[in-house]
């Protein structure tokens, strides 16, 4: 076992260990300021919902697929190929996260009866109102950290492990520093949450643009295709099929849980959040 593999493990998981620490602190804040009730469970689907999609299209399947096609071009083509590849790859990736995220923005109420029928169907219509209206701010989280795990993909293949591995740590300074200092500010206080996770997504892309510039592979809009796009549709199907498995399984029980008593969504991701 090399050196060098060594090291990268070692980094790789001393930040995960960071960043699961710092989301157990996060859910704290979230329980000890907010609870367990209506509010707290319209925040917890509006938040599942982008997480959702981005564990398929961000850090999934895309990743899966999309690094052995970087890594492949890195090793037999020029850079200019390289640079070619990221460029055609990003440019798409991005135009479908923007029509995906235009569509769920504008169609909120239509996406949280899908994933959490029941707020609909309480006597309160308050809780899908709230959730409607905090996915129209989460959502575009989707956007923001597919692109970071886009950015990502690109740093591993280059040996850049720490920055990837750190990122998530962002997401959780943001969201606790919400719900402690934003939401003293607001008039719904829970309202705090869902911007945080909007500036944790902001922050996490942010963070890795610098990197991403020093090692001269900062994705550009381009037009045209390129074949690493078709490969890249032909590789992301069977990954995409084994990844939604688990996810799929997590949303059937969060639809559940939106018929039962108030609370319960909120019960069932704190015991999901102590498993992970």
């Amino acid at each position: 076992m090399s050196k060098s593999f060594l090291k990268s493990s070692s980094i790789v998981t001393g930040m995960t260990f960071l960043s699961r620490i710092l989301g157990l602190v996060r859910d704290y804040f979230i329980a000890r300021y907010f609870g367990a009730n209506g509010m707290t469970d319209a925040f917890l689907v509006a938040f599942r919902i982008p997480n959702f999609f981005r564990r398929l299209f961000g850090e999934g399947a895309f990743s899966q697929a999309f690094v052995p096609i970087l890594a492949d071009a890195k090793n037999n083509q020029s850079e200019q190929e390289v640079q070619a590849v990221i460029n055609h790859i990003g440019t798409k990736f991005l135009t479908i996260l923007i029509v995906i995220t235009l569509i769920t923005v504008i169609a909120a109420p239509v996406v949280i009866f899908m994933f959490a029928w029941g707020f609909y169907f309480s006597e309160d219509q308050a809780q899908f109102n709230l959730a409607s209206d905090m996915l129209r701010i989460t959502f575009p989280y989707l956007l923001l950290i597919s692109l970071t795990a886009f950015s990502g993909a690109i740093l591993n293949t280059y040996d850049k492990f720490a920055v990837p591995a750190f990122t998530p740590v962002l997401l959780n300074i943001c969201i606790i520093l919400s719900a402690v200092y934003l939401s003293e500010q607001m008039d719904t206080p829970i309202m705090a949450l869902a911007w945080g996770v909007f500036f944790g997504g902001v922050a996490q892309l942010l963070f890795q643009i610098p990197f991403l510039i020093k090692i001269r592979k900062l994705p550009k809009l381009t037009r045209g295709t390129h074949p690493a796009v078709k490969t890249l549709k032909k590789r992301m199907l069977p990954a995409l099929f084994g990844v939604s498995v688990s996810q799929i399984n997590l949303l059937i029980d969060t639809m559940i849980a939106s018929v039962l008593v108030s609370g319960s969504v909120s019960w069932l991701y704190y015991s999901d959040r102590l498993l992970e």
